[in-house]
């Protein structure tokens, strides 16, 4: 009796636990096809107040009581002024007026952009951009902080064109460069009004490159036979395990020689200025020397410049963004402790990566 007892409880826990599992299974399982349909939703800051609060609490801290209290003071006649001519404004006109434009201070709409090789971070740009032109007018401005060392053609070339349907529209763009734009991220900053860039930032790069191994002397060796069927004599030019032929890498240098006018003829188009047998060599420079050659237009950062700009405008980024779901979540939160697991291993046996 005592080893059924034993038994039966010992099989209630394995089987509630089983069901335990299958439940979360099918949990992130739902929650992985929810995600697929799920939408992005667009987050809202806005940083001009964040920069006020910030001042704000620097000259409190400075203070000493007394000063304090008189500034207190002037700050609360200074916002019952505010509020009454918020409230002549009101009265005066409604919240929009008749071109459907939202009235007050010209607005500054920020937007980041840090791109991977294949730019996938377009498809946020697209909405992003779709948000601002429902609401912008020519007298605001569109800013982004650009970070990117370049990828695939196609996907900085659409990149580019979201950024071009700002110009096309008339309202003011600008970019900044903190850290890099070169070759596909100097494709899209290009394309802006104005760019800055801090003093060691890195830009142009305008040039394409392809590279691959190949690995057929290696496959010969071990008398491995490589066959590929194509139709079209340049179906594919150059191939990572059959024997490369001198036709075929003339081809696709021929290509990517086409590639690289195509990128030259769209900087020049934006930036007419620019001394094309000097820049487009594939070479990329610092903020500074990149200046000289008329590759930007300011030496700023955009720290610098939105602090600024925040005094007579109103500063909001903007960002699209799809939530992540359950499954997302289980599956980073299982890295890290996989990550943490292996770290203390290593950190006991004193072995580190080179």
């Amino acid at each position: 009796m005592d080893f059924l007892y034993e038994y039966g409880l010992f099989l209630a826990k394995t089987v509630t636990f089983v069901l335990a599992f299958i439940a979360i299974i099918a949990v992130i399982a739902a929650s992985a096809i929810k995600q697929k349909h799920k939408k992005g939703e667009l987050e809202i800051t806005d940083l001009s107040e964040q920069f006020e609060e910030v001042e704000q609490e620097v000259i409190h801290a400075l203070l000493n009581k007394e000063e304090l209290k008189q500034k207190e003071k002037a700050d609360k006649l200074l916002a019952k002024k505010k509020a009454k001519e918020d409230k002549l404004s009101a009265k005066k006109k409604s919240t929009l007026d008749h071109d459907g434009v939202i009235p007050g201070k010209s607005k500054v709409f920020v937007i980041d952009f840090k791109g991977s090789i294949d730019a996938k971070e377009v498809s946020s740009l697209r909405e992003e951009v779709s948000a601002i032109l429902s609401v912008a007018t020519k007298e605001d401005e569109v800013f982004v902080r650009l970070e990117s060392g370049g990828g695939m053609v196609h996907g900085y070339g659409l990149a580019s064109s979201q950024l071009d349907r700002i110009r096309q529209h008339d309202i003011p763009l600008t970019v900044s460069v903190d850290k890099v734009a070169a070759s596909g991220g100097y494709m899209m900053a290009c394309v802006a009004n104005k760019i800055i860039a801090a003093p060691f930032a890195i830009l142009g790069s305008i040039g394409v490159i392809a590279q691959l191994p190949n690995f057929n002397k290696l496959l010969k060796k071990h008398n491995i036979d490589f066959e590929q069927f194509t139709a079209g004599e340049f179906k594919r030019t150059v191939t990572m395990f059959g024997e490369n032929t001198e036709k075929g890498k003339e081809k696709f240098i021929e290509e990517l020689e086409e590639t690289h006018v195509l990128f030259k003829n769209f900087v020049s188009e934006h930036r007419a200025s620019l001394d094309l047998n000097k820049v487009a060599t594939g070479e990329h420079w610092f903020g500074t020397k990149a200046l000289e050659l008329g590759l930007v237009d300011t030496i700023q950062t955009s720290d610098d410049y939105l602090q600024n700009i925040s005094k007579s405008h109103k500063v909001v980024a903007i960002k699209y963004e799809v939530k992540k779901g359950l499954a997302e979540k289980f599956a980073k939160a299982a890295s890290l402790s996989v990550e943490g697991i292996l770290g203390k291993l290593l950190q006991k046996n004193r072995v580190f990566p080179s």
